[in-house]
This record gives C-alpha cells, structure tokens and sequence, in this order.
C-alpha cells in the first residue's frame, strides 16, 4: 500500500491484526527469555584484576580510576571517540545524547558510579560539553593508557568494574551493537513501523531508508 509516495504496512481486519500480533509475541517472549539467560550469564562471568595506576585530567582536578568509583562499588565507564580538533563521533554524540539528566544520580543509587572517558583534551570535551548541554561526568585519558588497556583503542566502549577496597576488577565489556541496543530512540524506533531507517535492517522492499 502507497499514500502519498510513502509505502504503507497492508491494511487488514482488527482480528486478523490482532492474531498476527499474538504470534509475533510469541516470538518477542522468547527473545525476552534469551535476553534474560545471557543476562544470566553475564552476572557468572569471572573477572580480571585491572590496574589502577591511571590519572584522568577532569574540570576539578585529576582523578584517579579509583576516585572515577566515588565511593561506589562498581564503575560503569563509557570511552567517547576522540576524532581530533573540533571532530566528534556522532555514534558516541548520540548515546551521551541517550543517557537521561537522572540517570548518573539513578545508578550511584544501586551503588554504580558513572563516566564518560575520551582521550581528547579536557578543554576540547568541555567545550563540547557546554554545546550540548550534558552535565553527564566526563574526564580525559589523553595522557594514560586506559582506552587501550580497555581495548577501546581508538573506538568507543562500554566496561564495568568492580572494586574492593583499593583493588579494581573488570566485569564486563561491550561495544558495536551491545552498546547500540541499550539506547532509548533505537529502542522506540525498533518498536515503530519504519524501525531506524538504516541500510542494514531487514525492511519491506520500498520502505524508507535515512
């Protein structure tokens, strides 16, 4: 079905619609169960001692790895892409887009302390900051090892931590589509008719794209 150019889902009867979407949830809870058992598993993962001897340049000073858990036991740690001067990865623009005003505030509730890393210079992620209106945590690892220690390298990442006393493990790590699936406008997207628009997905032939 075309209206006005733009391919349209076929219209069908409220019962048909409804019996197609009963089998479709099926499906959907089922994907729920399997997010669930690798959630499982995550929380089985062992984990690795890693080191602390890091000191990130941050607006009130440096700080160390153990001060980035600020008082907390865990540590949620999000590399931001440094793409040079005045360069700035729209991937990573868009998730710092994503984390919501409270959510820092919501994680140190469940004891997990958040940060945003980048090795760009810290007046470059200020500026940045100011521009976008992010009061998010953000401190620069431009003169440390950490994004490569991470295996961030010069991509972006998302690793957690788990610190006991003045010892620091890693728990967990993701990046690509592990980082892309916890984003709330992909989420709703994904949800929508037209789904993100991008190349990749499986869409109804004609079905806009960009």
């Amino acid at each position: 079905m075309v209206t006005n150019g733009t391919p349209r889902p076929r219209v069908v009867s409220a019962q048909e619609w409804q019996g197609l979407r009963d089998q479709l949830l099926v499906d959907e809870k089922a994907a729920t169960r399997a997010q669930d058992a690798l959630a499982a598993r995550r929380r089985r993962l062992p984990m690795a001692t890693f080191s602390t001897e890091y000191v990130f340049e941050s607006p009130s000073g440096p700080k160390t790895l153990l001060d980035l858990f600020d008082g907390h036991e865990q540590l949620a740690a999000y590399q931001f892409m440094d793409n040079g001067p005045d360069a700035y990865c729209p991937g990573c623009t868009n998730f710092t887009n994503n984390i919501p005003a409270k959510g820092p505030e919501m994680l140190a509730r469940r004891g997990i302390s958040w940060a945003t890393v980048s090795n760009m210079p810290l007046a470059q992620i200020e500026a940045y900051k100011a521009k976008m209106g992010w009061t998010v945590p953000f401190v620069s690892s431009r003169s440390n090892t950490f994004a490569q220690d991470c295996g961030a390298g010069g991509g972006f990442m998302l690793s957690f931590f788990l610190r006991d006393g003045d010892s620091v493990y890693r728990t967990y790590n993701t990046t690509a589509r592990g980082v892309d699936r916890i984003l709330w406008d992909h989420d709703i997207l994904d949800l929508s008719v037209y789904g993100r628009q991008q190349s990749w997905e499986d869409s109804p032939a004609g079905w806009p794209q960009g």
